[in-house]
């Protein structure tokens, strides 16, 4: 028997598990409105590709780590392996918290990066939801990235100006301690799941083309998104728009970019029409960092652009692991989200790299100019990507 409701399990686990997500992202995307502005505080803090480094180091260690941790969660259970993430992301936020200098801050956001629960988080979600609710689950956790990105963009120069650099690192270190009771009292556990594959072979199953072009989605959307933010935030205050009025632009735009990516993934959800909803986000963010690349730099059309992408990016942050869990298979789940994942992490990490590197060398405008290349070329995989076919709804009661 079809049904078309999620059970009030489906409904906790998606909620907390999102939430735990979200508060992962948070550690990420805090420091990305304020830390180009903020980093000439630190000693060494005037060398944009060292600033890139420290805003894309999170990514690096998160990248190293995502498939080793979604392998051990295949083996010793999700919980633990969430758990001991968790605090070692507390740790790196304490460390970063008290940095003086560019190194420390670096260092900081490396030992944040290295508790790479993401996966793990995604196979969780996976492991409690049906198939037929699947999608509707990773939407929730995917628009807990954009919510977590916008609630950054907004609150991040308020909090700044209050409480500085330190203060955000040490709320996102205690949300981070916080979260530990979450998992432990709110996210239902796991059911069991089948064997996982012995040795390499798990690995190979995460690698069909299909996932891998997926992965290279991931990786291509968070090089784009790191790199502009090198660059945007000392844009704006350039156009006149102080770093603590910044929230003034964001709000709005996010706001209302949020009530416009509804009905595509309601659309993508309801018609199984993931693949065209994916390739026209991807193709507006090409046209975003076109745009980014030839028009003026004021404050109206940073906004305008900004609003489109922050439209596309949430769409695909909800689409990309829902499709990601639908491909994956069941005994190697754990394994093959840590494979996107790091695809995504890596993204984090090279995106700051290159973004400073690029800034520092050509300006802001070889940034937008290389971006739009990155986005062309997922345009072309993904108008060749093959959809799945969503199994029958099942109940299952």
């Amino acid at each position: 028997m079809q049904s078309e409701r999620m059970t009030p399990l489906e409904i906790r686990a998606g909620a907390s598990l999102a939430a735990i997500f979200g508060l992962r992202m948070l550690g990420l995307f805090f420091i990305l409105p304020v830390f180009a502005v903020h980093a000439p505080l630190y000693a060494g803090g005037d060398n944009l590709t060292l600033v890139g480094i420290a805003l894309g180091a999170y990514g690096l260690t998160q990248a190293i780590l995502q498939i080793p941790f979604g392998m051990a969660s295949d083996r010793l259970g999700r919980k633990p392996v969430i758990y001991a993430g968790l605090l070692v992301f507390a740790a790196g936020s304490f460390l970063a918290a008290f940095a003086t200098d560019i190194w420390t801050a670096i260092a900081g956001r490396a030992l944040q990066g290295a508790g790479a629960i993401s996966s793990v988080v995604v196979a969780l979600a996976a492991d409690l939801t049906s198939e037929s609710h699947r999608s509707k689950v990773m939407a929730m956790i995917g628009s807990m990235i954009g919510a977590s990105f916008a609630l950054s963009l907004v609150a991040a120069p308020v909090l700044y100006r209050t409480i500085g650099m330190h203060g955000l690192f040490v709320i996102v270190g205690a949300l981070a301690l916080a979260a530990i009771a979450v998992v432990a009292f709110v996210v239902p556990d796991a059911p069991p799941q089948p064997r996982p594959a012995a040795g390499l072979a798990g690995l190979a199953e995460a690698l069909s083309p299909e996932l891998l072009r997926l992965n290279f989605g991931i990786f291509a959307l968070h090089v784009v998104q790191m790199a502009i933010f090198v660059v945007v935030p000392p844009l704006l205050v350039a156009s006149g728009l102080a770093l603590s009025d910044h929230w003034t632009l964001y709000l709005p735009v996010v706001l209302v970019s949020f009530a416009v990516m509804v009905p595509p993934i309601l659309y993508a959800d309801r018609r199984d029409r993931a693949k065209p909803v994916l390739v026209g986000s991807v193709a507006l963010l090409a046209a975003v960092m076109l745009a980014l690349t030839l028009s003026g730099r004021s404050v109206t059309a940073m906004a305008l652009m900004l609003f489109a992408f922050f439209v596309a990016f949430n769409v695909l942050e909800a689409i990309l692991p829902s499709l990601v869990s639908r491909l994956a298979p069941a005994r190697a789940r754990g394994t093959a989200i840590g494979v996107y994942n790091t695809a995504q992490t890596l993204g984090l990490f090279f995106g700051g790299l290159c973004g400073g590197w690029i800034a520092g060398r050509q300006g802001a405008t070889a940034v937008f100019a290389a971006c739009t290349g990155v986005m062309v070329v997922w345009l072309a995989l993904a108008c060749r990507m093959r959809a799945p076919r969503r199994a029958p709804a099942v109940n299952p009661g």
